[in-house]
């Protein structure tokens, strides 16, 4: 497989030594597996296991979290590099978002120190995983329409509501789930954040049968007044939003490197195919009308990966909110030109593209996910317009 070229040209004025480092050591780990390898696994039912834990084992899937943790103690800057690189070698790793990403930040955030110490350190050797689970059948893209609530029963909780859409609960060791209480003052709903382990009685998940082929699997989640202990609260009761908008913003970050991946892996067999497929006199890549709309991906995907960057920066400098602005423009703009580079190389490919062969058709779908989850291409449009540019709301 011939990588997207020149990907990485510029890289010296805007990575470190050591993120330089770490993409090469990455790109080479998921050279060892391969796009070969993820689609075994996918077409077997299976996961993504030994990648998995040789990953961790290398310190690449907790880089992210704090050192006293066992984590690297770097910034989602670096996780990002690691999932965009996995993807390059066409090993998307769905789970990178939801384990260290968003559980993760907000546990070493806002977890309690018992949190921390019983959470984080498998999330960061990869020993351990957890789901997240925010998207309800009514809700959509409103989380202020989430109706998962959480009342208080002594010192307990008791949680109910359903979730949809909740990826890897089948192999997460616990999920964290975003509900609602009661605000004691106004008698309003607010956010806040429960761990649920996956034993949980009333704690149930159904499998949602899926067009896409990816080794994650989706689920509904049902909870029937699912008692926790007080421990289970993440954080501070009167600061839910807060600490859910700090595992969104990474979300979104991931998601960009997620799409980021896939883009410049299916790049990257485009040119390969390109320089190398001859049909008259010279390769079709001689010809403009092959060579320019993989040049226009490159280009496309290369503006993407610096807002990316630009967003991860920010986040990591602890600018919340300039992260919130970019981290949703950087999801945005990954989403379209990943998705893009992903159809113009299985168009350049011709029927090849669609072959077992070549791994490109899978992406089709894996490609669009990026384009709707987290959020909505048009949510992220909603709120560059109201957020970014003062427009007023339409909703």
């Amino acid at each position: 497989m011939t990588e997207a070229p020149a990907t990485s040209a510029g890289q010296a004025l805007l990575e470190t030594t050591e993120q330089r480092d770490l993409r090469a050591a990455v790109a080479a780990l998921g050279a060892r597996y391969g796009r070969a390898y993820f689609q075994r696994v996918t077409a077997e039912g299976k996961h993504t296991d030994e990648l998995w834990r040789e990953a961790g084992k290398l310190g690449y899937l907790g880089v992210n979290l704090p050192e006293q943790y066992g984590g690297g103690g770097q910034g989602v800057t670096e996780l990002a590099i690691v999932l965009e690189e996995l993807g390059a070698a066409g090993c998307p790793l769905l789970m990178l978002v939801v384990s260290p990403a968003i559980c993760g930040t907000v546990i070493a955030r806002f977890g309690t120190d018992e949190q921390r110490a019983h959470w984080l350190p498998g999330l960061a050797d990869g020993s351990r995983k957890m789901a997240f689970g925010i998207t309800e059948p009514d809700a959509g893209s409103n989380s202020h329409r989430i109706t998962t609530t959480a009342r208080r029963d002594g010192t307990d909780w008791l949680l109910t509501g359903r979730k949809v859409f909740i990826s890897g609960v089948d192999i997460a060791d616990a999920t964290l789930i975003v509900g609602r209480t009661e605000d004691a003052r106004t008698g309003r709903l607010k956010p806040c954040l429960f761990i649920v382990d996956r034993d949980t009685p009333g704690f149930q998940r159904h499998p949602i049968p899926m067009e896409l082929q990816a080794p994650e699997k989706q689920f509904e989640l049902v909870l029937d007044d699912v008692r926790l202990p007080a421990d289970a609260l993440v954080g501070e009761e009167d600061a839910g939003l807060l600490q859910l908008f700090a595992g969104l913003n990474p979300e979104r970050i991931m998601t960009a490197a997620f799409a980021l991946g896939m883009g410049r892996y299916a790049l990257g067999q485009a040119v390969d195919y390109a320089r190398t497929r001859t049909v008259w006199q010279q390769p079709i890549g001689a010809h403009q009308a092959v060579a320019h709309p993989l040049a226009q991906a490159h280009i496309e995907l290369e503006l993407a990966g610096l807002m990316t960057r630009k967003a991860a920066q920010l986040y990591d400098a602890g600018d919340d909110v300039g992260a919130g602005e970019a981290a949703n423009m950087a999801k945005y703009a990954a989403a379209e030109a990943g998705l893009k580079a992903v159809d113009q190389a299985v168009h350049t490919l011709g029927g090849n593209g669609l072959t077992t062969e070549y791994g490109l058709a899978a992406l089709l779908n894996a490609a669009r996910v990026a384009r709707i989850a987290p959020v909505s291409r048009e949510m992220i449009l909603n709120y560059v317009s109201h957020s970014s540019l003062g427009l007023p709301k339409s909703y």
